[in-house]
């Protein structure tokens, strides 16, 4: 991964002495909440129902274990022992003292990381494929750019005041994962027809009150010219998206508006202005290509006897391998996802000492690599599947083993009214219902393939309009109601869901999602996956057998 330099550290201690200030000065009164506000959110802090919430960034969701366990110990020094995982792959503590903000933030300083634009109105977190450098799909590695962006983006003076807030992701397959076209802009690596490396650009995704898939509006950008692009749509966005109405401030708002011809011709015409010269050198680029220089393997053949003999004694070990092992390009190996959806537990969450194990298991397997996923949950990259036994046994002892991936309980939640100001339902216990349902594996192995996300509000933090089957919390007249959708992908098959009907009470959500299951089942073709049988049936089957006893 990336290693900062003497340049990129001193910049941490500098904004972290600053913040120290701004907080001395809160905490004497100096300032009010109102001017407090904007300078604790330029540096990831929240104030939320019960506490101060600190969000960190982490980069294209790529952590190293010392990283992990510096996590670890803010958790039990400064919270109550336990952090959460986002999906713009962040991590949040949700019980923080003002008071200890700024020491925190020298605690991440001291192992490379910081809290700097994971709030704001401007350039957020920028996310990669979590399975960058590990899989054979990719056509070159995402996080090479996902860093470009991020050096160029941190406080850039021009972008740090945005009409709202703006997000970019990278991906580099044909499999996306990481829901680049619900971007503000995805970009998806591609080859010309020379083999000439360049980016597919989409513009104008997002979720929130008004849900967009993303427009292309350019098939093919040259690798090189990739920052005087990115310049030239945000610029546009700058000056013609909206001010005046945080609900219509978005850029898919203003795409939406002028229609992606005509934004992606404004685009064009400011781009011109930046010439034909690279904007991305050689050497700069070079540089940090070299921070992820391809990790040294070992010759190994592809079928590890000791391995396929393990899953034979152990058919628990067999079923993680068959959901939480993934191929990897180079023979021998295997990408290992670590599952932070526990039956019944709160989706995202880890807590330290499952922390350090992860930590201690790149460690020793995994080439002190660690990476977090927009679903919520960890990868171990690079595994000899000789050690995947070894692997599972430690997770398992640490509750991380559950082989629920892409399956109905691994669900997307966010902290809901639990902990967020905003919410207007929980999301946490419906989640938690709702596995509970499917705790048996082999139902949920018949199943298949099923992403559920749940938001507590409309502000979609748990993407719930691109669940295969979405989940919004809504108040009515003080209670809590859920609105499902059926249909949606985050994908590169992207999609809105479509809205099933009436908003259901929280105790009618988890049987109605059984109820969905069931129609699935008995509907399905061949190896139809719930998104394939929804969209050849179409809604009203399962609108049928949800609302049956309405009618």
């Amino acid at each position: 991964m990336y290693q900062y330099d003497a340049i990129d550290k001193d910049f941490l201690a500098d904004r972290s002495a600053e913040f120290r200030g701004q907080v001395a000065r809160r905490l004497a009164g100096e300032l009010s909440e109102d001017q407090f506000k904007p300078l604790r959110l330029m540096n990831g802090l929240y104030l939320q129902l019960h506490a101060y919430m600190l969000r960190i960034a982490i980069p294209y969701g790529s952590l190293n274990p010392t990283q992990m366990r510096k996590l670890a110990e803010i958790s039990r020094t400064y919270d109550k022992g336990y952090g959460h995982f986002t999906t713009r792959t962040n991590l949040q503590f949700h019980w923080i003292k003002l008071k200890d903000a700024p020491d925190i933030l020298d605690a991440l300083a001291s192992v490379d990381m910081h809290a700097i634009q994971t709030s704001g109105n401007c350039i957020r977190n920028v996310t990669a494929d979590p399975y960058a450098g590990a899989t054979a799909e990719e056509l070159d590695d995402p996080r090479v750019w996902a860093e470009a962006i991020r050096q160029w983006s941190t406080v850039h003076p021009e972008f740090s005041w945005l009409p709202r807030k703006f997000k970019i992701a990278v991906t580099a397959s044909v499999k996306d994962r990481t829901a680049a076209r619900v971007h503000d802009i995805g970009l998806a690596i591609r080859r010309g027809r020379d083999g000439a490396l360049g980016f597919e650009v989409m513009v104008g995704g997002g979720l929130g009150r008004t849900p967009y898939v993303g427009s292309t509006i350019r098939e093919f950008l040259p690798a090189k010219r990739l920052v005087s692009y990115l310049e030239a749509i945000l610029r546009v966005y700058n000056r013609l998206g909206r001010r005046d109405n945080s609900n219509k401030a978005r850029i898919k708002i203003l795409v939406a508006t002028l229609g992606a011809e005509e934004f992606a011709r404004q685009v064009e015409a400011e781009w011109e202005k930046a010439g034909d010269a690279s904007d991305l050198p050689d050497t700069e680029l070079a540089r940090i290509r070299a921070a992820f220089a391809p990790t040294r393997f070992e010759t190994l053949t592809a079928r590890s006897e000791a391995f396929e003999a393990a899953k034979a004694t152990s058919p628990a070990l067999a079923r993680f391998a068959r959901n939480n092992l993934k191929p990897h390009k180079q023979p021998g190996y295997g990408i290992v996802e670590v599952s932070l959806k526990a039956i019944g537990a709160t989706p995202g969450d880890a807590n330290a000492e499952q922390m350090e194990v992860v930590a201690d298991l790149a460690e020793r397997y995994g080439q002190g690599d660690i990476r977090v996923t927009h679903e919520q949950n960890l990868v171990l990259p690079h595994v000899k599947l000789d050690d995947v036994a070894a692997v599972h046994a430690a997770l398992a002892a640490a509750e991380l083993a559950t082989p629920n991936m892409g399956l109905v309980s691994d669900i997307i939640a966010c902290p809901g009214l639990d902990y967020c100001a905003l919410a207007n339902a929980r999301a946490i216990p419906i989640a938690q219902h709702i596995a509970e349902r499917f705790a048996d594996p082999d139902r949920a192995e018949a199943v298949g393939e099923l992403k559920i996300k749940i938001s507590g509000c409309i502000n979609a933090c748990g993407h719930h309009h691109i669940g295969h089957i979405g989940i919004l919390g809504v108040d009515k007249k003080g209670e809590e109601f859920y609105q499902l959708t059926l249909g949606g992908s985050g994908a590169e098959d992207a999609a809105v869901g479509q809205m099933l009907g009436p908003a259901l009470p929280a105790n009618r959500v988890a049987e109605a999602v059984d109820q969905l299951v069931e129609v699935y089942l008995r509907e399905r073709q061949g190896e139809e996956r719930f998104l394939d049988t929804f969209r050849r049936t179409g809604v009203s089957p399962f609108k049928e057998a949800v609302y049956a006893d309405a009618h």
